[in-house]
């Protein structure tokens, strides 16, 4: 329907704009790895920036978390990241303790899950000052082995795979030649998908980015090598790792997947893992909704049955009651009886003398 003048609800779009800058962005990652992987240094190097880390040694008992939040600006665009690192995680010389590991990551992801759910049914709420903490993406480092995956990261995230985007990455790329690092990620693809672990697919729905997402697709997982070093390559200066034999860039993406997995992880589809994440919100919703109502229904059927069991208890007692009043009156009846029978003997025996 043609309209005959102007009315000006064509600016919504930048309305919207104009809300969703003022308001910002939040992103919250998670980065899983051993202790010494480079999970800091490939903060680092995603965001351009240094963050405030301690380095952690080898010495820690249990797998810990370490959050941290930063308020980042581009531009105009203002961002707040949370990045959740794992510390201690597959350090641990007990087995028992070390294929635990993956609990308290999902502990932390659901606890972000219900403080959200409990934000949400607050009669007075205000979410667009609540600072939600849900984790949007988890950056999963595998050791560059060449060879297979360790049974904790098939049982790490295999437990997590159903609560968050998981993105699996191989570090330190650069210790691993073209031929073998092919190989290796092939092999680990293929145990993935024979222990049934989903990890993040980046979504082909969508004409504009589903060329790239699906080629994108078929480089998981993605190999990388972080570093905040500036090294004189030419004539210009490049992020790169310095070696005795040549050097590594970091934004040559013929050296590693870096520039693929960032403009995968921030450029492209930072916006669908939000998406995702309601999404599963909301089954997270459901699935609670239902659990209650199982919950319910188990209550209710216990009630019943204790109820039933309750009825027949009063009814044996009743019973027992009863058979007990009828044995107390028969046993007073003979007393009686019996009382009068002495009587009468009593009474006899007096006659006669």
């Amino acid at each position: 329907m043609e309209l005959t003048g102007h009315v000006g609800f064509s600016t919504l779009p930048d309305q919207l704009v104009s809300k969703v800058t003022s308001d910002g962005f939040t992103f919250n990652i998670m980065i899983v790895g051993e202790t010494g992987i480079g999970k800091s240094t490939m903060m680092d190097t995603l965001f351009n920036t240094h963050f405030d880390n301690v380095p952690s040694g080898h010495e820690c008992q249990e797998v810990q978390l370490r959050k941290q939040t930063y308020l980042l600006q581009e531009s105009s665009v203002r961002l707040r990241l949370t990045i959740v690192e794992t510390v201690g995680f597959g350090d641990q010389i007990n087995k028992e303790q070390s294929s635990c590991s993956h609990q308290v990551l999902a502990d932390y992801i659901d606890s972000q899950f219900e403080a959200f759910l409990q934000e949400e049914l607050k009669i007075k709420r205000n979410l667009n000052s609540y600072h939600d903490s849900r984790v949007h993406c988890c950056l999963y480092m595998i050791c560059p082995t060449g060879h297979t995956l360790k049974s904790i990261d098939l049982v790490t995230m295999k437990k997590l795979d159903s609560r968050v985007n998981i993105i699996p990455l191989i570090a330190k790329a650069d210790t691993i030649n073209k031929s073998e690092l092919a190989k290796f990620k092939l092999r680990i693809m293929s145990e993935l998908a024979a222990n049934g672990v989903q990890i993040y697919q980046f979504p082909t729905d969508e004409e504009t980015v589903a060329d790239s997402n699906s080629a994108m697709n078929g480089h998981l997982p993605f190999a990388v090598v972080g570093s905040t070093d500036m090294v004189k390559f030419g004539n210009k200066m490049v992020r790169a790792r310095q070696y005795p034999w040549g050097v590594v860039q970091v934004d040559n993406e013929n050296h590693c997947d870096f520039v693929k997995l960032r403009e995968m992880l921030l450029r492209t589809n930072m916006q669908d893992k939000e998406e995702r994440l309601k999404q599963s919100f909301v089954q997270k919703i459901k699935d609670k909704e239902s659990e209650l109502k199982d919950q319910e229904k188990d209550l209710h059927t216990k009630y019943e049955k204790m109820k039933r069991e309750h009825a027949e208890e009063k009814r044996r007692l009743e019973e027992k009651k009863k058979h007990m009043e009828d044995e107390i009156s028969d046993f007073l009846k003979r007393k009686v009886a019996m009382e009068q029978a002495r009587a009468q003997q009593s009474t006899l025996k007096g006659k006669k003398k």
